[in-house]
């Protein structure tokens, strides 16, 4: 059996690539925001004395961490217009997106900040100051640099992820793949190049993640502090 493959084939379809990583790379951004903002704030709900926050939240949790991504993506983009809310593809890919790294995110800082000492969060009550103050100054910034290795891993998880969005035509990189590989005939060739572009872009959103924490994150938190 005598097998030809045409890598050129697809390499000649780049704008069409480069509209997919730009796409992953948007929505990503997007979700990789949010998703840990509310991550922290959903984390510092949890460690509160708030029964009902804290239960809502918990199930929140547990029901996006126990449920597959493609299945939230569909419910989003296909079931909330049974209910009257009707989203578009690029719209509903970011929501699931920043619901699931939301739900993650928040019980990898929540797992921080429990490895936080207490003697240290009683010394900044003794001195006059709120929760959202100890939890601010004292506790977060620790926290996250604990667990800063974990978010990365799991915002690249995200990002590989969001190859679901395809199927709801969002047209990010496998969206992409697909495309050329429909018009030439190339799958072999446009899913092997996509899959060499997700390891190239989770290389460089881990290297860019962890400059970012030691450059930006902690400085600034320890400033803040």
């Amino acid at each position: 059996m005598n097998v030809q493959l045409n890598f050129l084939s697809v390499l000649s379809e780049w704008p069409i690539l480069l509209t997919g990583v730009a796409w992953t790379l948007g929505l990503t951004t997007i979700s990789a925001l949010f998703g840990v903002l509310i991550g922290v704030g959903l984390a510092w709900v949890r460690i509160q004395d708030w029964l009902l926050p804290r239960c809502i939240i918990k199930i929140y949790v547990e029901l996006i961490r126990n449920t597959p991504f493609i299945v939230q993506l569909f419910f989003i983009f296909f079931g909330l217009p049974e209910l009257g809310f009707r989203l578009s593809a690029e719209t509903s890919s970011v929501l699931a997106m920043v619901i699931n790294l939301s739900a993650y995110s928040s019980e990898i800082v929540r797992a921080g900040i429990d490895s936080t000492p207490s003697g240290q969060i009683q010394a900044g009550e003794s001195l006059g100051l709120s929760k959202f103050q100890v939890f601010k100054h004292i506790t977060l910034p620790p926290a996250l640099f604990k667990v800063w290795p974990a978010l990365v891993a799991q915002i690249i998880i995200v990002m590989l992820g969001s190859a679901v969005c395809g199927q709801i035509s969002t047209e990010e990189l496998s969206y992409s793949a697909n495309l050329i590989q429909s018009r030439n005939f190339r799958a072999f060739e446009a899913f092997i190049i996509a899959a060499s572009i997700y390891l190239c872009l989770a290389i460089m959103i881990r290297w860019f993640l962890n400059r970012l924490g030691k450059t930006f994150v902690f400085k600034g938190l320890a400033q803040n502090g």
